[in-house]
């Protein structure tokens, strides 16, 4: 896994012992600041001239509009990126320390650990790679993930699973932590995109944690006129015969008939209708660090659908 201590989702820092240490006094500041170490607490306020305050207990931070997010000063980044940093854990570096105030006021800034890290990812990261994330917010077209002290990357809703959704809710929730693999690296525009479907396992791992004659609960995908797409797992799902009362999103109980690898189908029977589901269930990860340079989904015997990723 090509990442650093140093470069983690913003709400990860908190729990280290040198920035809690850090944190404790202003000698730990101190120290902190020329050392340049990433820092975190929660901003507690923003200004009407959108500064951001935050409460150390013993001092009083202030983070500059200018230093809140990459881009603001240029324009480039809208204001709601610092407006919704309030009650939120955000990562920072201490650039100066007042002393002669009651209580100390204390400079920081975000932008300055955000270029860090983004040029870090850059100048390391390669397609294929696998990183931790978290989730930060979710449109329909896809999933904005933190990588690194607020850095934003994006996956697609096309390759947050196999298994089609209509929406990345259906997937994943704001605050979760993730895996995900590094897509494409472009220097140009500074930006990083990922994929997550390929570290949720491959057609033939997935249909190994079920058997022909269990009865399992699934979710529609979507309603054909010659049948209902039922997932199972993420990357997983079967083929049931018409039903009128089944709608995309509705939760089952489905009957097994038959799993043939060969032809990549699973045959399934509608058992009943239940009640729906709340949060998306958490992934099962069968890839978690290292690197990958081609994930092939197909089951090798199948003369069906080829489905596979080369990273490059």
């Amino acid at each position: 896994m090509k990442t650093s201590e140093c470069y983690l989702p913003e709400g990860s820092y908190t729990a280290l012992p040198e920035v809690r240490q850090a944190l404790s006094s202003t000698d730990g500041l101190r120290r902190a600041q020329d050392e340049g170490m990433i820092l975190e607490a929660v901003a507690q306020r923003c200004t009407a001239a959108h500064d951001l305050l935050f409460d150390l207990g013993f001092a009083q931070g202030v983070m500059p509009r200018s230093c809140c997010a990459l881009g603001v000063a240029e324009g480039d980044t809208r204001e709601i990126a610092i407006l919704s940093r309030v009650g939120k854990p955000t990562c920072f570096v201490v650039t100066e320390i007042d002393e002669t105030a009651d209580p100390p006021v204390v400079w920081l800034s975000r932008t300055i650990a955000q270029q860090r890290a983004q040029d870090f990812f850059l100048d390391t990261l390669q397609p294929g790679d696998v990183i931790p994330a978290a989730v930060t917010h979710l449109e329909p077209f896809g999933a904005f993930v933190d990588i690194g002290c607020g850095v934003a990357s994006l996956i697609g809703i096309e390759n947050l699973s196999i298994s089609r959704i209509f929406h990345p809710s259906d997937r994943l929730h704001v605050g979760q932590s993730i895996y995900a693999a590094v897509r494409s690296v472009d220097w140009e525009t500074r930006r990083i995109s990922l994929t997550h479907r390929e570290l949720l396992g491959t057609w033939e791992q997935n249909a190994a944690q079920f058997s022909p004659g269990e009865t399992v609960r699934g979710v529609v995908r979507s309603v054909e006129p010659y049948g209902v797409f039922i997932e199972l797992a993420p990357n997983l799902s079967g083929l049931a015969e018409p039903r009128g009362d089944l709608d995309a999103g509705t939760v089952v109980s489905v009957y097994i008939k038959s799993i043939l690898p060969q032809r990549m189908k699973i045959k399934l029977t509608v058992i009943d209708v239940l009640a729906p589901r709340g949060a998306p269930p958490l992934p099962r990860y069968f890839i978690t660090e290292g690197h990958i340079d081609e994930w092939v989904y197909t089951p090798a015997c199948c003369d069906r659908k080829y489905i596979a990723t080369v990273f490059e």
